[in-house]
């Protein structure tokens, strides 16, 4: 039977004993139908898991004991930004589902000239803790223990120069330079991805201008939630742990 791994943002240590949270409980009680006696594993982002096991379960409550640490870390060798254009409806949520999936160590929504979602006041926040959240249970299932970054949405000049990368990528479909063309292996990745509609021509200068080289995946025009798995899928085996 699958050990059960939760994500939980606090301090964790080999003997430690606590009460887990009412939304983990709730799912490990009432979906898993644990029991007392259930082994779990927990990470915290901070490298390394820690095996644990339920000591008491009753009335949608569940204390836990952390017996072991395990060192091993998960996370490819390449780190990679993804900075991508905010799309509409859930399609954002599998790209930060999937980004995760394919090891990502960052990821930055874009506001560009043909983004049409634009976040103000305290949607920004609900938006950046979903996010954050697709992000953590993604890691749940994938077995992850090191969560990536959602930063705040920003515009992508804002992005352009502040961004700090051994190598530096913005997908251009009329573009002739593939991955192949570039030989020396960076030990990190910025790339810059267009909403729908891909980034104009004056964003595409911007960010050549900012030190991104245009790269290709092929004479497709991908659509903006496939374009990201693409090109990182392609990066990971290129230069990643694939």
């Amino acid at each position: 039977m699958r050990i059960s791994r939760i994500y939980l943002d606090q301090p964790l240590s080999i003997g430690l004993e606590f009460a887990l949270s009412p939304e983990a409980a709730r799912h490990l009680v009432t979906v898993l139908r644990a029991k007392a006696g259930t082994e779990l594993i927990l990470f915290n982002g901070q490298g390394g898991e820690y095996r644990a096991i339920l000591t008491e379960v009753a009335n949608k409550k569940a204390n836990v004991r952390v017996d072991s640490f395990d060192d091993t870390d998960r996370a490819s060798n390449l780190k990679i930004h993804l900075g991508i254009g905010m799309s509409k409806g859930d399609r954002f949520d599998l790209v930060v589902q999937k980004a995760t999936e394919l090891g990502v160590s960052e990821i930055t929504p874009l506001y560009t000239e043909r983004t049409e979602v634009k976040l103000k006041g305290d949607r920004v926040d609900k938006k950046l803790r979903h996010l954050q959240q697709v992000a953590i249970s993604a890691c749940e299932q994938c077995q992850l223990n090191r969560v990536p970054v959602v930063n705040q949405p920003v515009a992508l000049k804002d992005w352009l120069g502040n961004v700090d990368a051994e190598q530096k990528f913005v997908l251009h479909h009329r573009s002739d330079k593939a991955l192949k063309d570039y030989e020396e292996v960076p030990a990190s990745v910025a790339l810059a991805i267009g909403p729908e509609g891909g980034l104009s021509d004056a964003e595409i200068d911007a960010c050549r201008q900012s030190g991104f080289e245009h790269l290709t995946m092929g004479p497709r025009v991908l659509r903006t939630e496939t374009a990201p798995l693409t090109a990182i899928s392609l990066l990971q085996y290129v230069w990643g742990d694939f």
